[in-house]
Order: C-alpha cells, then sequence, then structure tokens
C-alpha cells in the first residue's frame, strides 16, 4: 500500500468551491483539505452536497467555481491524471458480474496501465486484504453483500493509491462486515494513505476519523477531530428519559424550579436533556416512578442532530 512521504503535500485541497444546478446551490463556498496520511469524515443528511463534493474533487462533475487539487494536479484541468493516483469505492458496488473477484481486480488495474505480471503479483495480497482469498475464482453472484463491499475496496486499491474515497462504504453490511471494513482502513491509514469518507453512521466517524466536518445545505457547520467537536458544539452530559408524558410533563422534568438541563429535546415519548452537571437532574428523575432514564456522554450523533436537525431528509 502507498505511505506517506516525508514533506508529502495535501492529497486534497478543495478551496470556496460552488456547484449550484439551476437556482438551486448544492455546494456553497465550501473549503477542506485532507492531510497526508489521516482519515477525514465528510458527514452530513441526505441532499447536503457530500457526493457532490466527492464528484467536483474527481473531476467528474464540473463546478461552478473554486479551486481543487487532487494528488498535485489541478481539477478539473488534470483529473484524468490526478484520477491514476486516486481509489474509489462508491455508494453502490458496481462489480462485473461477469468476471470472477481475480479478473475483476486484474480487469480494473488494466484501466491503470498496469502491466499483467504486476497485477498478477499484487492481486493475491489484496484479496488476502479483503478476507476473499478464499474466493479468488468465485463469480460476484455467489458473493455475499459483505463480500461484495470488501472487494470493492481491494479493487479499489489495485492502483495502491495515495488518496482513497469512500461513498459510504459500509451501508447494507452487519455488524462483523461493518467491523471489517474498519479494520481494513485503520490498517491502510496506518500504512500512510490518505482517506475521506461519506458515511451517515457516526459511531463510524468517532471511530474512524482523525478529523471531520459535519455539512447541511451545501456548507460544513462544524471542524475538526471528533473529541474537539463534541467539546465545541454540545454539552457533556445526555439524559434520554423515557415513559408515558402526562400532559407538560417533559417540559417540567426538564425545568422543574430551577432549570435542571441546558437544552431539552423531545422526540416521540423521548426527552433528551443536554446537561453539564447531572446531579441535580438525576436526582429528580430518580423520584419518578413512571419514566426510565438513561444518562450517557454527549457523543457525535448528538452534535449532527443540533446542528442539523432531526427532521428526515428525502
Amino acid at each position: 500500500m502507498a505511505a506517506a512521504r516525508p514533506g508529502a503535500s495535501s492529497p486534497l485541497e478543495i478551496a470556496r468551491l460552488v456547484k449550484r444546478y439551476g437556482e438551486q446551490t448544492v455546494v456553497n463556498d465550501l473549503s477542506l483539505s485532507v492531510a497526508p496520511g489521516e482519515c477525514f469524515a465528510l458527514l452530513g443528511p441526505n441532499g447536503a452536497g457530500k457526493t457532490t463534493t466527492l464528484r467536483c474533487a474527481l473531476g467528474l462533475t464540473m463546478p461552478d467555481a473554486g479551486q481543487i487539487t487532487l494528488c498535485g494536479e489541478p481539477v478539473p484541468e488534470r483529473a484524468r491524471e490526478a484520477r491514476r493516483r486516486v481509489g474509489v469505492v462508491p455508494q453502490f458496488d458496481n462489480l462485473d458480474p461477469d468476471f470472477t473477484c481475480t479478473e475483476n481486480l486484474r480487469v480494473f488495474g488494466r484501466y491503470f496501465g498496469i502491466d499483467t505480471a504486476t497485477l498478477r503479483e499484487r492481486t493475491p495480497a489484496l484479496l488476502a486484504f479483503a478476507g476473499l482469498a478464499h474466493k479468488a475464482d468465485a463469480r460476484i453472484q455467489d458473493l455475499s453483500g459483505g463480500m461484495k463491499r470488501r472487494l470493492t475496496l481491494a479493487r479499489a486499491l489495485v492502483n495502491r493509491p495515495e488518496l482513497l474515497l469512500l461513498d459510504e462504504p459500509s451501508t447494507g453490511l452487519d455488524p462483523q462486515a461493518r467491523h471489517l471494513i474498519w479494520r481494513r482502513l485503520k490498517q491502510l491509514v496506518a500504512e500512510g494513505t490518505s482517506v475521506l469518507l461519506t458515511t451517515h453512521f457516526m459511531d463510524e466517524a468517532e471511530r474512524l476519523a482523525d478529523r471531520l466536518a459535519i455539512m447541511d445545505n451545501g456548507r460544513i457547520l462544524a471542524t475538526g477531530s471528533p473529541r474537539e467537536v463534541i467539546a465545541a458544539h454540545i454539552e457533556p452530559h445526555v439524559v434520554e428519559v423515557y415513559g408515558d408524558w402526562p400532559d407538560g410533563m417533559a417540559a417540567w422534568v426538564c425545568t422543574h424550579g430551577e432549570p435542571l438541563s441546558v437544552r431539552c429535546e423531545l422526540s416521540g415519548d423521548t426527552a433528551f436533556c443536554y446537561v453539564d452537571d447531572t446531579a441535580a437532574l438525576l436526582a429528580h428523575l430518580a423520584q419518578q416512578t413512571t419514566l426510565r432514564y438513561l444518562h450517557r456522554p454527549a457523543n457525535l450523533e448528538d452534535v449532527f442532530l443540533k446542528l442539523t436537525g432531526r427532521d428526515l431528509r428525502d
């Protein structure tokens, strides 16, 4: 796998990117950079502009304004040359069903001009990396969803990329497959490969990302390490309170006498109470006989919902 060179420049620099479709601005003055050998996560609800940002970065969509440098090349002017040094795992697997696992890797490698002997040498290691050595001669229709996802990841590494772009890499996977993907991505970053991923799984971003950005409506709302973003944008403690609420009970639990929480959000039959100090709220809740509650530290999902809202996005 590729290793970050000493003094290597950022594999991706985006400055003031703008993309419009008609009167709708999908990406609005967005700037970000990925450091050599880091995992950067781009988070946002459906329609936030994540995939459009990736497409612009790869030169597949023409931006309306801004500057993009991908692996040292200006995009879109030299996007084709830049993409030779990038690996891409798309949101949906697009493996060739007519080929075996081995053939998928070798045929894809030819698109990068990799010679046959080199591909023969690389293929066994890539299959082993994906946990598919025993499926080398299997056809795509005989693979599980997790196996297909892992093969797509292996295929993206056939050119030993400097930067790996992943769009929702673990969507639809069972927990075992997700954890294997996570281990493989951590291994790549440890070996020096830069990774930019989009995901809807906040625990995935917390586990994998050195830095992240939360975006909505085409703009970046927060950026930093997961811990930095949590500390900057949310109270440290959350108390989730469940039960059959009498009229006004939710507000009473959260503001009985003196305020017992900094903020309280209602979602269905659950009150999310955000607090700096839990003592007063927990003491009050201990006296309630019809309510259940859970005290936990604030996490990235709390920040995400605070910044982008709880409403469904279609």
